[in-house]
């Protein structure tokens, strides 16, 4: 199946390296890109995820799962299926599951060692797992797999349950215990309806729940067995050891809750996983409890094989009505023969009648002697209230909780802009409110200020700038382009909205501007050529010098330029028109009038010469002269 999977699911899911393997499915660490947040992803096995069937079903369980949200439930992200094509051109279907990645570790690495766990902690483990089940069986949604396998504890301690919906789509695609070979859950937390193929309901939760506890106890599963079948056979017909005949210091009000949840019958179990919960409570606090006595549970046994009475519950009835000597037999002797025999036959049945009484009365009495508590009504449940949890940490909070005789559960955090890091934020049920002794408040705390700075992306690529943004905890926006100077090469990041510095919500879209392959030409004209020619090469555009002699401005001005002022692509070459000085004007040098060297130079009598032609009446030719009256 490893060979089949892709590297990016759904166009978004990144598969990373294996993280766990079971009966069904693999699990790989994932990254969720459009949300960069680390997930896991599940994957079913080849041999099942080919069948159509449990594909429809998975889809449908899978959707269900992730409809429940609950602190101690592993969320379930997403569902898909992922189409691959084979070497060979087939086409094989691959469904997953997206889920909340959690670090920590399994209850089962806890037992790896055979030893039990500390009675508190088991507890407050087995707390944890009913107070999910309370919540999904009130969703319609029963697990049919708890184990310590499926079991989380957070570095914080919180109970994690996985693999909600799996389990259930697995049980509706087979009508009994094994499929293609496979049993259908772990045996050894079977509960007898699945082991016998029935149809399962919550109280199989239940009865899986009593063989984690029992395991969490005494370090060894209630049964055990060389062949999945043997134990299944003993989940269906033998009554389990006594924890405390395993581990000494297990008291008897913990052993009775066991085998109460460990019940042949499932209508002999807690009704539901709230019931569980409070009995187990009230069992480690020395409370009340509801479950029968642990000798009740053995006479169950004996009773199935030799009477009709066959519930634990109808047997521990039964033990209480019965004497050391039995229920009151009597002996027959031999009747005299004569007139007597008819009379002692009449009156016989009142003998018997006595007897049931006096046996009754007899077992009443040495009940109520041996145990009142049991025919005594409940006492009220004592309550208390919530305790003041501001400025505490963790371990502040939980053991004010706990002396207050509440059951702590600690919510992931929350981020607070008024509450520092790692201290209490709140609670559910709320500080101050009156509840009972040993219920479940759920507490959280704060991560810190619920804002995360804009890293400075100026002067970076596009990729190099979402990379970052991304690592601070944001997602990129809209990107824009604009015209910028030659300091940014084209594509790199002008600026940012929100800027470099800001405050953003954790997960906010930063807006990123980036230089376009195109600058805005200002207006030139009027400024002087070296300033000019300067701004030209910031805006990485070339530069052409033509003059132009100007009397009007000072040389060195810009009188024109080639490209008006506006939008123009990087490298293109602008020519400037610069003034230079104008040339000085000439003045001409005056001009003689010519005399006549005869003295009478008189520039009429040129007229009368018809030879020269210079008369201003004349038609400018040579022979003017002859043409005047």
């Amino acid at each position: 199946m490893v060979d089949e999977i892709p590297r990016v699911l759904a166009g978004r899911y990144e598969v990373g390296e294996l993280i766990g393997r079971g009966g069904m499915a693999e699990v790989h660490i994932g990254y969720d890109n459009r949300l960069s947040r680390t997930v896991a992803i599940k994957v079913l096995r080849s041999d099942l995820a080919k069948d159509p069937t449990f594909q429809a079903r998975f889809r449908r369980e899978a959707q269900s799962a992730a409809a429940l949200n609950h602190p101690s439930i592993v969320s379930v992200y997403d569902t898909g299926e992922e189409h691959v094509v084979g070497a060979g051109g087939q086409t094989t279907t691959v469904p997953f599951i997206v889920m909340e990645y959690v670090e920590g570790h399994t209850v089962r690495s806890l037992l790896s060692g055979g030893d039990p766990l500390p009675i508190d902690e088991a507890v407050e483990i087995v707390v944890g797992v009913l107070s999910a089940l309370e919540y999904s069986h009130r969703e319609g949604i029963v697990h049919r797999d708890i184990k310590p396998g499926n079991i989380m504890l957070t570095p914080t301690g919180a109970v994690k349950v996985m693999d909600f919906g799996i389990a259930r789509a697995m049980a509706d695609s087979a009508a009994t215990m094994t499929q293609t070979h496979a049993v259908v859950g772990t045996a050894q937390y079977l509960s007898p309806e699945q082991a016998r193929g029935e149809v399962v309901d919550a109280r199989s939760d239940l009865y899986s729940t009593g063989c984690l506890l029992f395991e969490l106890l005494t370090g060894q599963p209630p049964f055990q067995g060389d062949s999945a079948v043997a134990v299944a056979y003993q989940h269906v017909s033998e009554t389990p050891r006594a924890p405390s005949a395993i581990t000494p210091d297990v008291p008897e009000s913990l052993d009775r809750v066991v085998l109460r949840s460990l019940a042949k019958d499932r209508t002999d179990r807690y009704a539901d996983a709230a019931h569980m919960r409070a009995d187990l409570i009230a069992a480690v606090r020395g409370d009340h409890v509801d479950a029968p006595t642990v000798a009740a549970w053995g006479a169950a046994g004996a009773a199935a094989g030799a009477t009709a009475v066959t519930t634990p519950l109808q047997a521990a009835a039964a033990t209480r009505m019965m004497g050391p000597a039995g229920p009151g037999t009597t002996t027959a002797t031999a009747a005299p023969t004569g007139a007597v025999e008819p009379e002692r036959r009449k009156s016989r049945w009142w003998v018997w009648l006595l007897a049931v009484i006096a046996v009754a009365a007899a077992a009443g009495i040495a009940y109520m002697v041996l145990n009142p508590a049991e025919d005594a009504p409940p006492p009220p449940a004592a309550t208390t209230q919530v305790p003041e949890l501001a400025g505490l940490d963790q371990n502040a909070a939980r053991t004010a909780l706990t002396e207050a005789q509440l059951v702590p559960n600690i919510l992931d955090p929350v981020a607070s802009d008024t509450v520092p890091e790692g201290q209490f934020v709140s609670a559910d049920p709320a500080v101050g409110t009156e509840v009972e002794v040993g219920e479940t408040v759920n507490v959280a705390f704060s991560s810190g200020p619920n804002a995360v700075e804009v890293p400075d992306v100026t002067g970076q690529s596009q990729d190099q700038a979402a990379a970052a943004l991304r690592a601070a905890g944001l997602e990129v926006g809209q990107v824009t382009e604009e015209n910028a100077d030659a300091s940014v090469d084209v594509g790199d990041v002008i600026r940012s909205d929100p800027a470099a510095g800001a405050a953003a919500a954790p997960g906010a879209a930063v807006a990123l501007f980036i230089a376009s392959p195109n600058v805005d030409l200002p207006e030139l004209v009027q400024k002087q050529e070296a300033e000019a020619s300067e701004i030209l090469r910031s805006l990485d555009l070339g530069v052409r010098i033509e003059t132009m002699p100007s009397g009007d401005f000072e040389p060195g001005t810009v009188l024109e330029q080639s490209r008006p002022a506006g939008v123009v692509e990087r490298g293109e070459t602008i020519t400037l028109i610069v003034a230079t000085e104008a040339p000085e004007a000439v003045t001409p040098e005056p001009t003689e009038t010519p005399t006549d060297e005869g003295g009478n130079g008189s520039p009429t009598d040129a007229g009368t010469d018809g030879d020269t032609g210079s008369s201003g009446r004349g038609n400018g030719r040579g022979d003017g002269g002859d043409n005047q009256d």
